[in-house]
């Protein structure tokens, strides 16, 4: 079963595991969108390292250096793993939705994990691997928010934390581009190609259950917003990216409000 098979994969705590078996899903198996699974053990599923602290204790690091580009790619690669997470969660946690949308998040975890490989692949060529810097847990602490409501998951994960990656992916790109990293900023050039239409799927997918709930899909996102403290957007915007990913010219336009 395709539910269960996401539900096995996060679990894994081993990194390389957790990697092969997302994978491995074939996204052809049942889905079962009824069942009502419960983990048998911890979610997510996570090695020792890297350290993770508080966004605030994480020092900033210039891309001057190769230690620093390798920090700057370490970050990437974290992000991208907290993605793979994200994308199987919303596949085996929340029952009852359309088949289709557990296969989309699938296939987005298996992009994710894509990703991560080759970063954590670029990092080693700078003779890191994943695990030698410390992290943060943010990305993953707005899921534990949003564990029991789809629609605030969809509102305030894809919609708003991974949108925000659109914004930021064309300057961090600059930057290891100028720095000399053209095969970093290749690598960036792919991510931001797929997160586009991940992005895609969860406006999709939102606009989806808001219309199920007979809700305005501008508002329930500010009270969601409000309500589960998510970050404030701020500019820059990269606007084409996101009108790609399905932003009606409204939300837009609201942007700089």
């Amino acid at each position: 079963m395709l539910r269960q098979a996401a539900l096995a994969a996060i679990q894994q705590s081993c990194l390389a595991e957790k990697l092969r078996q997302t994978l491995a899903i074939d996204l052809a198996l049942p889905v079962d969108p009824q069942a009502e699974l419960v983990p048998t053990r911890i979610v997510p599923g996570r090695e020792a390292r890297p350290e993770l602290v508080p966004a605030a204790q994480l020092a900033s690091r210039g891309t001057h250096h190769p230690e620093g580009r390798a920090a700057l790619i370490h970050a990437l690669a974290h992000i991208e793993l907290n993605a793979v997470d994200l994308a199987l969660d919303i596949a085996w946690r929340f029952s009852g939705l359309p088949e289709d949308f557990y296969r989309d998040w699938v296939r987005i975890a298996q992009e994710e994990a894509y990703h991560f490989s080759l970063l954590k692949e670029h990092l080693a060529s700078y003779g890191f691997a994943y695990g030698d810097f410390p992290a943060h847990g943010g990305l993953w602490d707005m899921a534990e928010k949003t564990r029991d409501d789809v629609l605030a998951r969809l509102a305030l994960v894809p919609r708003t934390l991974e949108a925000r990656g659109l914004d930021v992916n064309p300057a961090i790109r600059h930057k290891l581009n100028q720095a000399g990293d053209k095969a970093a900023a290749a690598i960036l050039d792919i991510i931001l190609r797929d997160e586009i239409g991940h992005v895609a799927a969860g406006n999709r997918w939102y606009h989806y259950c808001c219309e199920q709930r007979g809700m305005d899909p501008l508002t329930a996102h500010a009270e969601l917003a409000e309500h589960y403290a998510a970050p404030r957007q701020r500019g820059p915007y990269n606007i084409e990216a996101r009108r790609a990913a399905g932003f009606s010219e409204l939300e837009l336009s609201r942007l700089s409000l």
